[in-house]
């Protein structure tokens, strides 16, 4: 049962992290390597703060990872619950938990990992009881780099694609946009004067000016159409609104997934069901 296993029996003991001092590359490297959408950041195997690829797609020209990450993040103990640990990733809206003893990371336990797990459960609860009712849907030929706007200023991770017959091809998710991302180098230029505004003697059009310039790189979305970021997935994934919890949590596990379409008995997009609200069913 869920509030009899353990933390330990879950979390994932080989962590991939980053170091400080690091770089935003070094991260970006990382992320897109190891499949995942955020790491801890460790100096001498203490935990430092965590950095996500929200952070990266936030921040799109911070290149230190001291800036990017987020200190004092939230923890958990080894020997606490999934119950528990589902309850603080509920209240907080954080994917992962470091697992620390004292302040030395000793592993990670994160929503995916409980979703695996409610997968071999057998929680009958329908979806459609736990859904948020929070979509954003985007055109299949909108840009990527508009979709990454979009999902900022909406502050979600993921939004279904959707043709001109409304009919749904696919889910657009920040993973995507995190691999499809490259890192742009340009040259910024700056005029800056020699004088003095309190220089009563230094009129604007005797001073000297000098031209800076200098270096400049961020993270660029491509300007391709959205259909082309999901074009490679085959069919879309779906449930119905009566598909029970514990199938919904098969489906994002067997599918690398971390949210699905919801469609009516007329093939009528009906929201998003996402992990975070399969949470719900456990606490």
């Amino acid at each position: 049962m869920p509030q009899y296993t353990k933390v330990e029996e879950m979390m994932v003991r080989n962590v991939a992290y980053a170091t400080l001092p690091g770089s935003r590359d070094e991260v970006l490297e990382i992320l897109k390597n190891k499949h995942v959408s955020g790491v801890p950041v460790v100096k001498n195997n203490e935990l430092m703060g965590i950095v996500t690829r929200t952070d990266l797609l936030k921040n799109p020209e911070e290149e230190q990872l001291a800036i990017l990450m987020t200190r004092d993040p939230i923890t958990i103990s080894p020997e606490q619950s999934m119950v528990e640990a589902s309850r603080i990733i509920l209240n907080t809206g954080v994917r992962r938990l470091p697992v620390v003893i004292g302040n030395a990371l000793v592993g990670i336990i994160t929503l995916t990992d409980i979703i695996g797990a409610i997968a071999n459960f057998n929680i009958m609860q329908p979806i459609q009881e736990l859904m948020n009712g929070k979509t954003v849907v985007i055109w299949d030929m909108t840009p990527v780099s508009m979709v990454g706007m979009i999902m900022e200023m909406a502050e979600v991770k993921a939004a279904p694609v959707v043709n001109l017959a409304k009919e749904v091809q696919g889910v657009i998710c920040d993973k995507d946009l995190i691999n499809m991302s490259v890192i742009e180098d340009y040259t910024e230029h700056s005029d800056m004067s020699a004088g003095s505004d309190e220089d009563e003697w230094t009129w604007e059009s005797m001073r000297d000016t000098m031209s800076l310039y200098y270096s400049v790189s961020r993270i660029r979305l491509p300007d391709s159409p959205v259909s082309e970021a999901i074009k490679l997935r085959g069919d879309p994934v779906i449930v119905v609104p009566s598909t029970t919890v514990s199938d919904a949590a098969r489906k994002m596990k067997r599918n690398n997934i971390n949210q699905i379409s919801v469609l009516s008995a007329n093939n009528k997009l009906k929201g998003m069901i996402y992990d975070f609200d399969l949470l719900k069913a456990l606490v």
